[in-house]
């Protein structure tokens, strides 16, 4: 079955992207190593999760790679999809969180993933998803312009629309309505993608545009760790810092659908749960000195055309 083919060639990409991205991860901090587990899962499937600790640069970091499959879509799978409902899946992905120690370089995600959900006497549905966001604390507009005209010139060779497309959906998706902010300045967000511009299924436009953004990553954040990693920071900015870390904790526990996918489908909770910072706290009612660099954070926290 071709749908079978597909999955090995996006096996194949995602195991290298992760070594891709650890290396250069690993070369950023230029002390840390990324320490690997590899898991099972009892239902099917497993991964191989990769942690950095206590670097020079990067205070935790994961990328994970995992293929799991089972006999029936979980509910976070199927809820925008409710025709899936009942189907049996192959799920293969990398997710990976990065949080850095100086406030000045912003937490950092990225995620590329590939589905199959499969019934007797029907045709298999396929799709990718994934993208990749970021959550400044002190922001500085050049570096959000400069992932956001990385995020463009991902999506470039294959659809003009698609980075404006993508980059409202990150904008809408990685949104705390509780806190009525966006979790960041956004970047790209896709869900799925199977067809190419004329509206025909088409794996090799769809793989490559998946793999275009996955491959930008490291391009996007990088250069942003490497001129923000010297600069000073204060013990206040650094609790400032942890304070905001809670608002990602709050995103990824109620909205995020990749951790509840995980946790629904049996994953490993380690792997689930390596993007939570390992320092965050909550202040009751927090209000930002009016005039300081922690309020102007606000200004950040709103959909807005960066480019």
């Amino acid at each position: 079955m071709k749908e079978h083919h597909y999955l090995e060639q996006v096996k194949t990409y995602l195991q290298q992207l992760q070594n891709s991205i650890c290396g250069s991860l690993e070369g950023a901090d230029g002390e840390a190593r990324f320490m690997e587990d590899s898991w099972v899962r009892e239902q099917g499937g497993g991964g191989r999760s990769r942690v950095m600790k206590n670097g020079a640069v990067i205070e935790q970091g994961g990328v994970n790679y995992s293929h799991v499959f089972g006999e029936a879509m979980p509910a976070s799978a199927t809820a925008h999809r409710p025709e899936l409902a009942g189907r049996s899946f192959n799920a293969c992905g990398v997710s990976l969180v990065i949080h850095p120690h100086n406030p000045n370089i912003p937490t950092s995600h990225a995620n590329v993933r590939f589905f199959i959900a499969e019934k007797p006497g029907e045709d298999p549905v396929w799709w990718f998803g994934g993208g990749f966001d970021l959550t400044p604390f002190y922001p500085a507009e050049e570096d959000v312009e400069h992932w956001h005209k990385t995020a463009r010139a991902a999506c470039a060779p294959f659809g003009e629309h698609y980075y404006q497309e993508y980059k409202e959906w990150c904008d809408k998706y990685f949104f705390l309505p509780h806190r009525n902010e966006t979790r960041g300045v956004g970047g790209l967000f896709f869900d799925d993608l199977n067809t190419n511009t004329n509206g025909e299924l088409d794996f090799e436009h769809a793989f490559g545009l998946m793999q275009s953004i996955g491959n930008h990553f490291i391009p996007a954040y990088v250069p942003i760790i490497e001129r923000r990693k010297d600069t000073p920071f204060t013990e206040q900015q650094r609790q400032f810092q942890l304070y905001r870390r809670g608002r990602y904790v709050e995103f990824n526990l109620v909205y995020d659908r990749g951790t509840l996918f995980g946790l629904q489908t049996g994953g490993r909770t380690e792997s689930i749960l390596m993007s939570m910072p390992p320092l965050a706290r909550w202040e009751y009612m927090y209000e930002a000195p009016e005039g300081s660099e922690e309020a102007r954070l606000q200004e950040f926290l709103k959909p807005r055309e960066w480019l």
